[in-house]
């Protein structure tokens, strides 16, 4: 849309009818038992982990895991990734005077934005999210939560999505643009995207294009989407899903992190390589979860607490009047996702966008020394 000139969609609700429920007794019982299983998990719930420290809570269980990515993907672990943890951010927002937790919507129960701020309480940022702190902090070799900040205020107001900007910042460190760390130059480099430059051109094109402008062949990407904050080496079910889903590395489409790490939704062995049916089915169940509007960090209750899956659907009846059960949700998924390599199919892709760059599968990463061994016949098993 931006490419034909769009800028923005308005939309006025004065007067609007509002959403029609067509039960609402089993659309209120439902939406109660989506209530109780978010304010019973420790993840979700009011004090738990998300309300306490934001997605940033993340930084310190991935870097003690082995798994955050630094530097281009170089490393999986750096003691000063506490400098910008989900902890350490908590505490600078207190002591600047920006505001945590807080509702990103009315009515949110998880609360786990926040307005970052600079001292005094200056220039409200919003949300520093764990992918927006590690692609422009620690896989630029940055630790340091004001510069994080910045950079994050920069693709705010330019557009860019913060991941893929740290992946290209990293990759153009990487290609020996600037050097890792230099966090005035990185900020220089945003400049270059703000007022059109031909680096900022590059660079505005994203991670892929960048490596190509610049001679990089390690470049962490899928079907030309950026990796987020996971190294598929040491976690492998979520490279799985970086590789198959439709829509390119994406950590949010199957999220493995859930069962492989946090021990939600079951627990699975990060280093096993047989992964082809756990990210199917969480890429089923995402799917769903992504078409019914409810957030997806709702996930975390309803992976481990059963009712509150059965409200999620309840609330879904209540409004559309149908008569779906929880069986219909693997049903609902796969045609999803049918219909997204339906149209990648058309448009010309091949099992062969469903891997990984091959520096993954050759280069070991510190401190576990794994590489993604997942074979391709595993890979071409998830859909």
């Amino acid at each position: 849309m931006a490419s034909k000139g769009l800028k923005f969609i308005v939309v006025d609700a004065t007067g609007a009818p509002g959403v029609e429920i067509a039960n609402e007794e089993i659309f209120k019982q439902g939406i109660e038992k989506v209530r109780k299983a978010l304010t019973a998990h420790d993840v979700t719930k009011p004090g738990g982990a998300l309300n306490s420290y934001g997605t940033d809570v993340l930084i310190n269980i991935i870097n003690e895991a082995g798994g955050l990515p630094q530097r281009n993907f170089s490393s999986g672990q750096d003691e000063r990734a506490a400098n910008i943890s989900g902890e350490a951010k908590a505490e600078a927002i207190k002591k600047n005077g920006g505001v945590r937790p807080h509702a990103c919507s009315p009515g949110c129960i998880i609360r786990c934005s926040e307005v970052w701020t600079k001292p005094g309480g200056k220039d409200p940022v919003g949300v520093l999210e764990y992918e927006s702190v590690w692609a422009l902090g620690c896989n630029c070799g940055i630790y340091d939560l004001e510069t994080v900040g910045e950079l994050n205020r920069a693709c705010n107001d330019l557009g860019t999505d913060t991941i893929e900007t740290g992946d290209t910042i990293a990759v153009a460190m990487e290609g020996g643009l600037i050097e890792f760390g230099a966090k005035d130059d990185a900020l220089k480099l945003m400049d270059e995207i703000r007022n059109k430059t031909p680096l900022g051109r590059i660079l505005v094109n994203g991670c892929v294009f960048t490596g190509k402008a610049f001679g990089v062949t390690r470049v962490p990407a899928v079907k030309g989407q950026g990796f987020p904050a996971y190294d598929p080496r040491p976690i492998k079910g979520i490279g799985v899903t970086y590789a198959t889903t439709p829509m390119g590395a994406d950590h949010t489409a199957g999220y493995a992190i859930a069962p492989e790490i946090m021990g939600v939704g079951g627990k699975a062995d990060p280093r096993d390589p047989k992964k082809a049916e756990l990210s199917r089915n969480l890429q089923l169940a995402t799917a769903v979860i992504d078409s019914s509007g409810y957030c997806l960090f709702i996930a975390f209750a309803i992976l481990d607490i059963p009712e509150g899956l059965e409200g999620v659907v309840e609330s879904v009846n209540g409004v559309l009047g149908t008569s779906l059960t929880v069986n219909d949700i693997p049903i609902i998924g796969k045609q999803i996702i049918d219909t997204e390599l339906a149209f990648n199919k058309a448009a010309g892709f091949t099992s062969i966008h469903d891997r990984l760059p091959e520096f993954f599968y050759e280069e070991k990463l510190e401190p576990t020394n794994e590489v993604f061994n997942v074979p391709d016949d595993e890979l071409d098993k998830v859909f």
